[in-house]
């Protein structure tokens, strides 16, 4: 079977949209920085609702401060349509429910699947709530994650609950590299690890291990 191109067909839809007005679109938003050249490619298309809902972050200091750089993000863009954030209120439960028995599997296993469809499930829902037809998350501008498994979620989830899913691979035609771009033109905090707990203990690991090899060499 045939690779599907995402971006490609992403594009294709582009044309086809309306222009006025144009529709309205849900955009799950994991952090600031992934969305920064996310909404370079949407906002010619679409009015956005931007859904900052990640309850896998822990601890909740770090969902506040990724959740500052969001709104530091859009205090400087000046889109061509107009972007809303909707921010749920914080709840890491609802993350470990999710997670549940899966919580010790390795990344990109088991956890973070569970963790990416409870996501997208209630993007769906906020994308009813909020009046948009179309949703579609910023994760697959980021090279960690599968965007076949992405795109299968989020059109599982549109065909459930009667709407359309945008097709997309955020990270193709370098998109993963004009977000860090932008991400330094708009001085965004930048974290070095997904956000679960796990990963959070990872990136520990990973830092301590840098610093070891630092001291080895002075």
């Amino acid at each position: 079977m045939e690779k599907r191109q995402y971006h490609l067909e992403m594009e294709a839809i582009f044309q086809t949209l309306p222009t006025d007005p144009v529709p309205r679109l849900l955009l799950h938003s994991c952090c600031g920085p992934c969305s920064t050249a996310v909404l370079e490619q949407l906002t010619p298309h679409f009015e956005i609702v931007l859904f900052y809902y990640n309850p896998c972050i822990a601890p909740q200091s770090e969902f506040e401060h990724r959740l500052q750089t969001q709104k530091q993000l859009l205090a400087q863009l000046k889109p061509q349509h107009p972007i809303t954030l909707v921010v749920p209120p914080y709840d890491h439960s609802s993350y470990q429910r999710a997670v549940a028995d899966a919580a010790d599997t390795p990344e990109g296993g088991e956890r973070c699947v569970r963790c990416i469809a409870e996501r997208l499930e209630e993007a769906a829902k906020a994308a009813l709530q909020y009046d948009c037809p179309w949703f579609t998350t910023t994760l697959s501008v980021s090279p960690h994650k599968n965007a076949p498994y992405l795109n299968a979620c989020g059109e599982r989830f549109a065909a459930q609950y009667h709407l359309s899913y945008l097709p997309s691979d955020f990270k193709k035609r370098g998109g993963y590299a004009r977000s860090v771009a932008l991400s330094g033109t708009y001085g965004l905090y930048r974290q070095d690890y997904c956000g679960c707990p796990q990963s959070l203990a990872e990136a520990i690991a990973r830092r301590e291990a840098k610093e070891k090899v630092v001291e080895n060499t002075n």
